[in-house]
């Protein structure tokens, strides 16, 4: 079982859903990172509606369902772990905006058999 109370640190990332690493998406190396470095969890959010440093207006359109909407993935844990893994982060962006903040968390558990429910 493991635990994370306490103090951390969460980090969002913004990039968009059409940039890549290596030819894939890049919100899943990131995801895929995150777990090979044994982070607690992380989680890929697609937005609705959005612009980023060149005032794009990006939009779900029925009419374009390639709309290249934007993303944040979220990643909440201790700063020195965030710290650790920034710089390989850096090397995966050609662009987007990460940012942090303080987190308490009040509640974390993990265990291998589900929760009561």
């Amino acid at each position: 079982m493991t635990k994370m109370i306490g103090e951390k640190v969460l980090m969002r990332i913004f990039i968009g859903e059409q940039d890549r690493f290596h030819h894939r998406p890049l919100y899943e190396a990131l995801v895929e990172l995150f777990q090979k470095e044994g982070f607690a969890g992380a989680t890929v959010l697609r937005c609705l509606s959005g612009f980023g440093a060149h005032s794009v207006y990006h939009t779900q359109n029925l009419l374009d369902i390639s709309a290249g909407l934007p993303m944040i993935v979220e990643v909440v844990d201790s700063q020195e772990k965030i710290d650790a893994i920034m710089p390989r982060i850096d090397e995966m962006m050609a662009g987007g905006m990460i940012t942090l903040e303080k987190a308490t968390v009040i509640r974390y558990t993990s265990s291998s058999s589900p929760a009561p429910g």
